[in-house]
C-alpha cells in the first residue's frame, strides 16, 4: 500500500471527528495567540522599568496575568476536545471493524490469527486515531506558532529571523534521510509484537494441552527469543530517532546561542533594548518549540501510516451476501447436485461430482472416515463455503434456491465441541433468541438432556468461563445444544453433538430430540452406531 493510499485512508478514516480535530487546532491557534502576546507584553514590562518612558505597568500586570489564566483554560479544552475525540474514533474504527471481520467470507481458513487480528483492531487503532486526533492539531498549531513568531522575530531583527530557521532547516534536510527507514522499522516493530500477541493468545486457550505435553519452556522460549527480536528492533528504531533528534537539538542550540550573541551585541551598541533581548529569547523557543513538536509527531505519523496499511488488510476482507433472510414454510429438504469442492491451496477435491436430497421432514446420519467430507457438507448448507462446481438447492413445497446466508435463517446449527462464552448459563442461551422466556430456556434444556441446570445452585444464572470453564465437557456440549435449539427454522444441522456424552445420555437426548422435533428435516454427522440406528437413513461419505 503507497503512502499516498495509506493517507487516503486516514482520511476517510476520520470523517466524524475532523470538526472536533479542527476545533481542537483552532485551540491551539489561540493558545499561540496568548503565548506571543505574552512575549510583547514581558518587553514592554522590562523596557518600562528600565527606561524613563514608564508606562502602565499595573495593566502590564493584569493582561501578563490573563495571558496566563488564558493559555490554562485553552490547554484545558484542547485536551478534553482531544481525548472525547481520541475515544469516539476508536470506537468507530474498532466498532467497524470489528463488524466487518464478523461479516466477512470464510473460505475454509482464516485470513489471520486471531491474535493478530486483536492486535491491528486494538492498537493499530489506537496509533491510528491519535494522529489523527493529537498529532494532526499538535503539526497544524505548531505551524502557525511559528510563522507568526518568525514575523514577530521579523519585525524586530530580520536578519535573525532568517538566520535561525536556516539552521534549523540544515539539521531536519540533514536528518530526513535517515527517516526513510523509519516506516520498514516500524512494520517489523508492529509484525513482531502480532506475533508475540498470537503466542500468548494460543498458549493460553491450551494452557492445560502445553502443560501436560511438558512443553512450558519451549513456548516461554520462543516468547523470549520474539522479545529479543523486538527489542532489537526497537532499539534500532530509537537509535534512529535518536540520531535525527540529536541534529535537531544541535540546531536549536545553535539558534539560541546566536539569539543570545545577537542581543548582547545589541546591547552594548545601544541598538536592543533589554526588552528586546528578553523578547528575542523568548521568540527563539517560539521558533524553536515547534520544530521540535513537528519532529516528536514524526514517528507517530510514519506508524499511523503503517496501522492505516494493516488496516486496511482487515477492511478489505470480501463480505458475504447481505441481505433479508429468506424464510422458506412448511418442511424443508436440501439436495446437493453434482457437487465438488476443494479446499483453497488443496489439490485433491473433499467431495467430487456429490449429489444427495435430503428429503424433507427425514432423519439421516451422516457417517464416514474422518476427513472424508462430512463437516464440508456441513458448511456447504450453510452457505459458509461455495462449491467449485454444482449446487446446493434448499427448498420446500412452494419453492426452491440455492442457499446463501439469506437463506441462513431456516437453519439450527450445533456444531462440534464446547462452544459457550463467558457468562452466565441464560446469556449463552439468549444467544439464540433473546426474546425467549425462562419457560422456553428450560423446554430447550430439557430436549438437550440438559436439565441438569435446575441442580445447580444458581440455575439459569450459574456463571461459565471461557469456553465453558466451570462446567464438564458434556454438560457443556448439551447447553450449546439447547442454545442451538432456541432458533427458529426447519433443518437441523448437527455436527457430531454426542461427541461427550455417555451412552445412556446420547440416547436419552436423541430420543427427546426426535419426538418433540418431529416434521423437521435433521442431518446428524456421527461416528456413533446407537445414533445412526435412529435415524431414518444413514449416508456414508467415503474418502
Amino acid at each position: 500500500m503507497k503512502t499516498r493510499d495509506s493517507i487516503k485512508w486516514i482520511w476517510r478514516a476520520s470523517a466524524g471527528v475532523r470538526s472536533m480535530v479542527l476545533l481542537n487546532s483552532v485551540l491551539g491557534m489561540l493558545y499561540v495567540g496568548a503565548s506571543l502576546t505574552f512575549v510583547v507584553v514581558c518587553k514592554k514590562m522590562i523596557d518600562a522599568v528600565t527606561s524613563s518612558s514608564g508606562g502602565n505597568l499595573s495593566m502590564y500586570i493584569c493582561i501578563m496575568a490573563g495571558c496566563m489564566l488564558l493559555q490554562v483554560v485553552l490547554s484545558a479544552l484542547e485536551q478534553r476536545v482531544s481525548n472525547y475525540s481520541d475515544v469516539i474514533l476508536k470506537n468507530k474504527l474498532r466498532h467497524a471493524l470489528f463488524t466487518r471481520l464478523m461479516e466477512s467470507r470464510w473460505d475454509g481458513k482464516e485470513n489471520f490469527h486471531s491474535g493478530d487480528t486483536l492486535n491491528r483492531v486494538m492498537e493499530d487503532v489506537r496509533v491510528v486515531t491519535e494522529a489523527i486526533t493529537k498529532s494532526v492539531p499538535s503539526i497544524i498549531s505548531a505551524c502557525i506558532q511559528f510563522c507568526a513568531a518568525f514575523i514577530f522575530l521579523f519585525m524586530l531583527a530580520p536578519g535573525l529571523a532568517w538566520a535561525i530557521p536556516s539552521i534549523l532547516l540544515v539539521a531536519l534536510i540533514i536528518s530526513r534521510r535517515y527517516l526513510r527507514r523509519m516506516r520498514r522499522l516500524t512494520m517489523d516493530i508492529r509484525t513482531t509484537e502480532s506475533s508475540m500477541q498470537s503466542l500468548m493468545q494460543e498458549s493460553l486457550q491450551h494452557r492445560i494441552v502445553i502443560h501436560t505435553l511438558e512443553r512450558t519452556p519451549y513456548v516461554s522460549d520462543t516468547l523470549a527469543g520474539r522479545q529479543d527480536d523486538l527489542r532489537d528492533q526497537t532499539m534500532n528504531k530509537t537509535n534512529y530517532n535518536i540520531f535525527a533528534r540529536s541534529l535537531i537539538q544541535i540546531g536549536f542550540s545553535a539558534g539560541y546561542a546566536a539569539a543570545f550573541l545577537w542581543g548582547v551585541l545589541g546591547i552594548r551598541s545601544g541598538a536592543v533594548t533589554f526588552g528586546m533581548m528578553t523578547a528575542f529569547l523568548q521568540l527563539v523557543g517560539q521558533l524553536q518549540r515547534p520544530i521540535m513538536n513537528i519532529s516528536r509527531q514524526v514517528s507517530p505519523m510514519i506508524n499511523s501510516l503503517t496501522s492505516a496499511e494493516r488496516l486496511h488488510e482487515i477492511e478489505s476482507q470480501p463480505l458475504e451476501e447481505q441481505g433479508e433472510p429468506e424464510y422458506l414454510e412448511g418442511k424443508i429438504g436440501i439436495r446437493f447436485e453434482n457437487v465438488s469442492y476443494s479446499y483453497p491451496g488443496s489439490t485433491s477435491p473433499v467431495l467430487e461430482g456429490f449429489s444427495h436430497d435430503f428429503a424433507p421432514g427425514t432423519v439421516t446420519a451422516l457417517t464416514g472416515e474422518t476427513g472424508a467430507g462430512k463437516s464440508t457438507m456441513m458448511r456447504l448448507m450453510l452457505a459458509l463455503l461455495t462449491p467449485d462446481k454444482g449446487e446446493v438447492v434448499m427448498y420446500d413445497s412452494s419453492k426452491e434456491s440455492a442457499v446463501s446466508p439469506r437463506l441462513r435463517c431456516n437453519i439450527i446449527y450445533v456444531p462440534q465441541g464446547n462452544t459457550l462464552m463467558s457468562g452466565t448459563i441464560r446469556e449463552n442461551l439468549l444467544l439464540g433468541d433473546p426474546l425467549a422466556t425462562d419457560e422456553r430456556l428450560w423446554e430447550v434444556l430439557y430436549l438437550a438432556a440438559a436439565d441438569f441446570v435446575n441442580e445447580l445452585p444458581d440455575g439459569l444464572d450459574t456463571m461459565c468461563g471461557e469456553k465453558g470453564a466451570g462446567l464438564s465437557e458434556g454438560q457443556a456440549q448439551r447447553i450449546a445444544i439447547a442454545r442451538s435449539l432456541l432458533r427458529r427454522g426447519g433443518l437441523l444441522l448437527l455436527d457430531e453433538p454426542t461427541s461427550a456424552l455417555d451412552a445412556e445420555t446420547e440416547e436419552k437426548f436423541l430420543n427427546r430430540l426426535t419426538s418433540r422435533l418431529d416434521g423437521r428435516t435433521m442431518i446428524i454427522v456421527t461416528h456413533r452406531a446407537a445414533t445412526a440406528s435412529l435415524c431414518d437413513d444413514c449416508l456414508k461419505i467415503n474418502v
